[in-house]
């Protein structure tokens, strides 16, 4: 692959190197290119009520739209386009706890750092469908709300806030999918990101809530790839960085319990959501963003 392919490819690196490219704005442009066009359905652009802003004039279009003000000053043609009533109202809540701060490898972004450059992906599709999306942050407590907004400005708005977002102490996801019934009036979407380390049987308490409210229910789980398989090696001290709680075992030891413990886990959350008609994804944290992208657009 060359060099130039992979400057023109983001979603093709891996997340360490995408990390390299600069801020979240062109990361996440790079991320999403390419997949906009096979979507379920196409960005939708409506003439209604409420001004949301001005394109250039292209052939075809009606001259009515025209803003001849904004003609006589630029000398330039663009059409006013006007808000429609958004396809879909999709909440995005990030698990912003302790343990996402983790990271197997100096090589890879930690969890924290992967979900939020993954969840800015998502909105940006989202807002260009002219959908709405919002957000919801939560470590114990929730730490911020953003309301679902379909305009493409609001993107910016949805990326300062992500990437403000730093690890805080334990996990409450309840309280956090709770506050998405007051935000989302209408049956919407809710994308819950999470390393799931968290309370399973109050979590997905509040996830089939959700569902049972009429909402579409993704749910991508992250994953260091050091979580689900054991590296062999010494005796080793674990240590959890919510709780404090800490074991000394020898992983060569426990490698074979271990993995069958991580991949009865995993089958069980899956099976949990896709019982109560939620879509589950396991999404490795060195999975290329474009593919984990993909995953989830094609649930």
């Amino acid at each position: 692959m060359t060099r130039a392919l992979l400057a023109a490819r983001p979603d093709l690196l891996q997340p360490d190197e995408v990390a390299r490219l600069g801020g979240l704005e062109v990361i996440t442009d790079g991320i999403v290119e390419g997949f906009l066009a096979g979507l379920h359905r196409s960005p939708r652009r409506g003439f209604s009520v409420e001004f949301a802003e001005h394109r250039q004039y292209q052939p075809g279009d009606e001259p009515r739209y025209v803003d001849w003000k904004l003609l006589g000053r630029t000398d330039r043609l663009y059409v006013k386009q006007f808000e429609e009533e958004t396809n879909l109202r999709a909440m995005l809540v990030i698990d912003a706890s302790a343990s996402m701060a983790w990271t197997g490898s100096p090589e890879r972004l930690t969890k924290l750092d992967y979900g939020t450059r993954l969840a800015a992906a998502l909105a940006l599709v989202l807002l260009r469908q002219r959908d709405a999306a919002g957000l919801i942050t939560f470590d114990d407590v929730v730490r911020t709300i953003t309301p679902a907004r379909s305009r493409t400005r609001h993107w910016a708005t949805l990326a300062r806030v992500l990437a403000q977002t730093g690890p805080g102490a334990g996990t409450a996801a309840e309280p956090a999918l709770r506050q998405v019934i007051a935000a989302l009036r209408t049956r919407g979407m809710v994308i819950f990101i999470s390393d799931l380390l968290l309370d399973r049987p109050l979590t997905l308490k509040a996830l089939k809530f959700l569902r049972h409210r009429g909402h579409q229910v993704l749910v991508l789980h992250l994953a260091d790839p050091a979580e689900l398989e054991l590296a062999r090696g010494d005796e080793t001290r674990f240590r959890d960085p919510e709780s404090e709680a800490s074991v000394t075992l020898a992983p060569t030891e426990w490698a074979a319990a271990y993995r069958q413990t991580v991949q009865g886990v995993v089958r069980a959350w899956g099976e949990a959501c896709r019982a109560a008609g939620m879509r589950y994804a396991l999404v490795p944290t060195d999975v290329p963003f474009g593919t984990a992208l993909s995953r989830a657009l094609s649930a």
